[in-house]
């Protein structure tokens, strides 16, 4: 693997940075404090081409790898964790769903409008009963003539509201049938198709979280991604790129805590010096250094991999639950260094504390993750 940063991987940092300090600092407590989902922020990002980084050009997209990409929602995330994960979710869920699994004419209908950001995408997994447990998913799609006939909710949707389009996974087959689910493509303003409770949550509380739900929904034949029975197998492909993402995600929200602990470390002073000075912050600081980095290594190995089309199950789920739980310590250090200030909104480190434990659970927990490496490493 090389460990050399590209001239692509370069500019990609300095242009978010550059957006993010621009277009996303200056309103991201605004939104935060709110629960507003700045859906015209992601229309610029579409602009620069952030909303389809990974989707060749024939399709309108950036036409970049993964080190691209994670260099991208890192950036973003140091800066604001709820416009990293849609960022994530839109690029790698929805939009990644179709690129793998969608057939040309899919691919021609919707990639343009998601990698644009003229459309932002939605994926719908989770349900309310059926967290870990996928193959136990309620929602179902039965198929009458040229049509497929969608009924039941998801829930814990990354922009189950504002999505102009969905990926859904519905059970098309048996209860506990890995092969018995099916995925499909639903637009926003298909009839029988709407948007329920929106989550109220600790943290990323301007990504939108919320159900989405279908009545009767009517789709063309047309919309199934792949063949009948093939959701669940694609569904796990998906999130094994997912888990990069959020590894990403989380790798970001740990530097930007990092890095304003360390600014406060060496401006704060106590006893007449900074309290970098001192051996319990310099030893905590030397930690999330650490940590991070080690968080980095695995991250980048998992897009190694992924560049070269290679299995990528086991090191992306070893970078999301370091990546993740490094992130929550991070955060937690961070307000710890920070001290009665770190508990105040007035400093960022609050505010990555309450982001950072999302990204143990979401596209799957760390025991999911434990789980899965077990599994891989005693195969």
């Amino acid at each position: 693997m090389n460990f050399e940063i590209s001239e692509s991987q370069l500019m990609i940092r300095q242009m978010c940075k550059d957006f993010a300090d621009r277009n996303i600092r200056p309103k991201m407590m605004e939104w935060d404090e709110a629960q507003t989902f700045p859906a015209e922020l992601f229309h610029e990002m579409g602009k620069l081409g952030l909303m389809g980084i990974l989707v060749p050009e024939e399709y309108g997209g950036a036409g970049l790898g993964y080190f691209e990409y994670v260099d991208a929602i890192v950036e973003i995330s140091k800066v604001c964790g709820s416009i990293g994960l849609s960022m994530a979710a839109h690029n790698s869920l929805c939009t990644g769903h179709i690129m793998m699994f969608g057939n040309d004419e899919q691919k021609k209908k919707w990639l343009p409008k998601l990698a644009s950001g003229e459309w932002i995408g939605a994926w719908g997994l989770t349900e309310a009963n059926t967290g870990s447990d996928a193959l136990r998913m309620q929602v179902t799609a039965r198929k009458e003539g040229d049509e497929w006939v969608l009924n039941g909710a998801k829930n814990w949707i990354t922009h189950g509201i504002s999505g102009n389009v969905a990926v859904v996974l519905a059970r098309t087959g048996d209860l506990l049938d890995s092969h018995g689910i099916s995925a499909f493509v639903v637009e926003r303003g298909t009839p029988g198709f709407k948007a329920g409770k929106k989550e109220n949550k600790l943290g990323m509380r301007a990504s939108e979280t919320a159900e989405m739900i279908f009545e009767e929904c009517r789709i063309p034949a047309s919309n199934l991604l792949g063949n009948v029975g093939e959701g669940f197998i694609q569904a796990m492909k998906i999130l094994d790129g997912g888990r990069i993402s959020i590894a990403a995600l989380s790798l970001g929200i740990a530097k930007g805590a990092y890095e304003a602990s360390l600014k406060y470390a060496k401006e704060r002073e106590q006893f007449g010096q900074p309290i970098a000075n001192f051996q319990a912050i310099g030893f905590k600081l030397a930690d999330m250094a650490m940590q991070i980095e080690a968080s980095e290594l695995l991250i980048n190995e998992a897009s190694d991999l992924k560049n070269n089309h290679k299995s990528v199950t086991k090191v992306s789920a070893m970078a999301k639950y370091y990546a993740s739980e490094t992130c929550v310590r991070v955060a937690t250090e961070g307000v710890q260094i920070f001290g009665g200030y770190g508990y105040t909104k007035d400093f960022p480190v609050e505010k990555y504390y309450r982001d950072s434990k999302l990204c143990t659970i979401g596209e799957g927990t760390s025991e999911i993750q434990k789980l899965v490496i077990s599994r891989a490493v005693l195969k």
